[in-house]
Order: C-alpha cells, then structure tokens, then sequence
C-alpha cells in the first residue's frame, strides 16, 4: 500500500480532522480546544506533526517529532506515534519508523528517542520488534497536585 506522510502546521484543517482525533486517543483528557492550544505552542516549540494517509486519502498514522540538541547527542525525540486500531499490524508504524528514521539521519540526529507507558505492551513489542531498545526509565513529578 502507497503512503503519503503530510507535515502539518496548526492551522491546517487536517489538524482538527485527522491529527486531533489520533492524538487524542493516546491522551483522551485533552479535549478539543486544549489540542488546538497544544498544537500552536508545541509547533512553536518545534514539534512537526506527521499525518500518513492511505491510497483512499484516509489518516491512517500520526507521528508527532522534533529534533533536540543534548548532552547525549542530537537526537530525533518522537513526543506521539499512533496509528488507528483498524490499521495496526498493517506495516505503517514501521514505515512511520522508517521515515522517522530518515528524517533523523538528514538531520544529523544520533538517534531516536520516544517514551511509552510502562502498560502500554503492545506499543513495548511493536518498538522492541523495530529494534530499539530500553535506554532509559523517564521518571516524573506532578507539578499540578501540590501534596504529590
């Protein structure tokens, strides 16, 4: 199946059609109009999001991404990789991978770096299986509960 893979800005209409939709079904608490405000301030902050759209002009993939200096090196750091649940196991995350992965390489990156939920498996065997690794645990503190 031919992919096409369209970078997006806020303002594209395609940002409320398919990106919003995807996202939010990895982050289900951001709600319309906080993606649209998530969207304009991350953009500024350099995060390209990605839609990937199928020969039927259907949004099958999203990959949100942004390239980051660090002291670890350049790195391409994937924030979103999402595919719909009827389009997985289909190959489009490892094509989304593949051209993240060349993205990356143009962009001088030493490699690519992405979080997901300590039970999220499905997504473990799907990275696993992409041949990346467990590098790192990424650990947290609640800024918004004050007795946490």
């Amino acid at each position: 199946m031919e992919l096409t893979m369209r970078d997006l800005t806020p303002a594209d209409p395609a940002m409320t059609t398919d990106v919003a939709p995807l996202i939010r079904t990895l982050r289900p608490d951001l709600g319309a109009a906080e993606f649209t405000e998530f969207a304009v301030e991350s953009h500024g902050q350099g995060l390209v999001f990605t839609a990937v759209y199928d020969p039927a002009g259907a949004c099958v993939g999203v990959a949100t991404h942004r390239v980051m200096a660090t002291s670890r090196g350049r790195i391409l750091f994937v924030d979103d990789l999402v595919t719909p649940v009827s389009a997985r196991s289909a190959g489009i995350g490892g094509r989304i991978i593949a051209s993240l992965r060349e993205r990356g390489r143009r962009a001088g990156c030493v490699r690519i770096e992405l979080d997901t939920g300590t039970a999220n498996h499905g997504a473990q065997r799907f990275y696993h299986a992409q041949r990346m690794r467990i590098g790192a645990l990424h650990f947290a503190l609640d800024l918004t509960n004050p007795g946490a």
